[in-house]
């Protein structure tokens, strides 16, 4: 994979004894690819991430996964609330919701699951740590958003998928989502991150019994 170094001023150094054991992808969210490098190499900005991912597929590094890039922002996951200390964070050009959101290209996807991959061989970064931006802060982002193909890196060894449902259990839908990772001190936000990940045609119809029994499918591939 051919990789452009293009540093951003915007990191600092990981705290000690913190693993890097996620992996959050994002979209730009800006009208253009040049845009959004601009930003992220911006010292003003404060914001950046390791890769960003052109819609073509060329792949930019702008921080050495060895140091903190500032692309989470006040998010949780798990209980963990420094999310940027113990990450990997891409990002995807794409307009994103506010400019005209639309498919992942091809190209883009490709490349970002083969980027994926090699971060993956280097980090111990398990399956349900690989999650996207409004998963880790569903009270403030979207992104990757609904039309990500989460499905289809899984298949390729990225991420956590299935398209099971299970028996529903003796446990409430708050209390499964907290277990799987989520914050839920805002239930309706981070409800609707795990449909926008993991049951997205709940968002269009929303059934609950079948948003709860595919919670039920994930925790269990988790249990196993």
């Amino acid at each position: 994979m051919t990789i452009t170094q293009t540093p951003s001023p915007n990191f600092d150094d990981r705290p000690d004894g913190v693993p890097v054991d996620m992996l959050v992808l994002h979209y730009t969210g800006m009208k253009t690819g040049e845009e959004a490098l601009d930003r992220l190499c911006d010292e003003k900005a404060k914001v950046s991430a390791h890769y960003l991912v052109e819609t073509d597929g060329k792949v930019f590094q702008l921080v050495d996964e060895e140091k903190r890039a500032w692309h989470a922002g006040v998010s949780s996951w798990r209980g963990h609330t420094d999310v940027n200390a113990r990450s990997i964070g891409i990002e995807m050009v794409n307009p994103g919701h506010e400019w005209g959101y639309r498919t992942f290209p091809d190209a883009q996807i490709a490349q970002v699951i083969k980027l994926c991959q090699t971060i993956l061989s280097r980090h111990p970064i398990p399956a349900r740590n690989v999650v996207g931006h409004s998963d880790v802060a569903p009270a403030r982002k979207e992104d990757p958003g609904e039309l990500f193909p989460w499905e289809q890196l899984a298949a390729e060894g990225v991420g956590l998928w299935t398209a099971d449902y299970s028996p529903l259990k003796d446990e409430d839908i708050e209390a499964m989502l907290h277990r799987f990772g989520y914050d839920t001190r805002d239930l309706g936000t981070s409800l609707m991150a795990f449909e926008r990940h993991f049951h997205r045609r709940a968002l269009h119809n929303r059934d609950m019994e079948k948003t709860q029994q595919r919670l039920c499918a994930l925790l269990d591939l988790i249990d196993k």
